[in-house]
C-alpha cells in the first residue's frame, strides 16, 4: 500500500513540475504548452508509462534506496521567450522550484502537525511528499543534460563556452549513468539532511 501511495505522490509531483515549466514559458510569451493542452494538472496528458509508473514502481518494490521518475516533458519553444538571455533558465528553474515549494509546505505541516491536530496517516503521507519532492528538486538541479540544471548552468556560461553544452548533450547518457552510480551516493545524504531540517523528523527508516 505504501508503494501505491508513493507512486501516486510521485506522479502528482512530476506533473506539477512539468506544468510549472509550461506556465513559466507561457508567462514569458511562449504559448506552446498551452496550445498543446499541457497546462493542466490532469495527469493523463503528462504520464510517461515507463518513467511515471514502471521504473519508480520497480525501484520502490526492490528497496533500491533510489527512487526517481519523470513525466512527458512539456513542450516549449525558447525562441518565443521574451527574455532570450535568461528565459530558458527561468523555465528550467520553475520545475525544481515547484518541488521545493511542495517540500517546504508539507514539511511545515509535519512540523506543526501536533498544533494542527493532523492525523498520523496524513503526517506519514506528507513525509513521502517531502522526501519525493526533495529528490526531484535536487536531482533535476544537477547540471547534466537532459536535466533542468544543465539549462540553468549553461545560461551562465559565456557564448564562447557554449560548445561544452553540445559535448554534454551528445554524451548525456554516459554522464547520466555516472551521475546515478557515483554522484547520487553523495547527494542522498544531503537530501536526508534537508528532509530532517524541513520536517523535524530525525529517525528515518531508510
Amino acid at each position: 500500500m505504501e508503494v501505491f501511495f508513493a507512486i501516486i505522490i510521485l506522479i502528482i509531483s512530476v506533473v506539477i513540475h512539468e506544468v510549472s515549466h509550461g506556465y513559466a514559458a507561457d508567462a514569458q510569451g511562449d504559448p506552446t504548452a498551452r496550445l498543446a493542452g499541457r497546462l493542466t494538472l490532469n495527469p493523463v496528458p503528462h504520464i510517461d508509462i515507463l518513467g511515471s509508473i514502471v521504473i519508480p514502481g520497480l525501484l520502490l518494490l526492490t528497496g533500491s534506496g533510489f527512487v526517481i521518475g519523470w513525466a512527458k516533458p512539456v513542450p516549449f519553444n525558447p525562441y518565443n521567450l521574451r527574455n532570450q538571455r535568461w528565459g530558458e533558465a527561468l523555465v528550467a528553474a520553475a520545475g525544481p522550484a515547484s518541488n521545493i515549494l511542495l517540500a517546504v509546505i508539507f514539511g511545515l505541516l509535519i512540523r506543526f502537525s501536533d498544533f494542527l491536530s493532523l492525523p498520523e496517516s496524513f503526517v506519514a503521507l506528507s513525509a513521502y511528499v517531502v522526501l519525493i519532492n526533495l529528490v526531484l528538486a535536487v536531482f533535476n538541479l544537477m547540471p547534466f543534460p537532459p536535466l533542468d540544471g544543465s539549462k540553468i548552468f549553461f545560461s551562465f556560461l559565456p557564448a564562447r563556452f557554449q560548445y561544452i553544452r553540445g559535448i554534454f548533450e551528445k554524451n548525456w547518457l554516459l554522464v547520466f549513468i555516472i551521475f546515478v552510480l557515483v554522484i547520487w551516493q553523495i547527494l542522498f545524504p544531503v537530501i536526508i539532511f534537508l528532509f530532517k531540517i524541513l520536517t523535524g523528523i530525525t529517525n528515518i527508516g531508510l
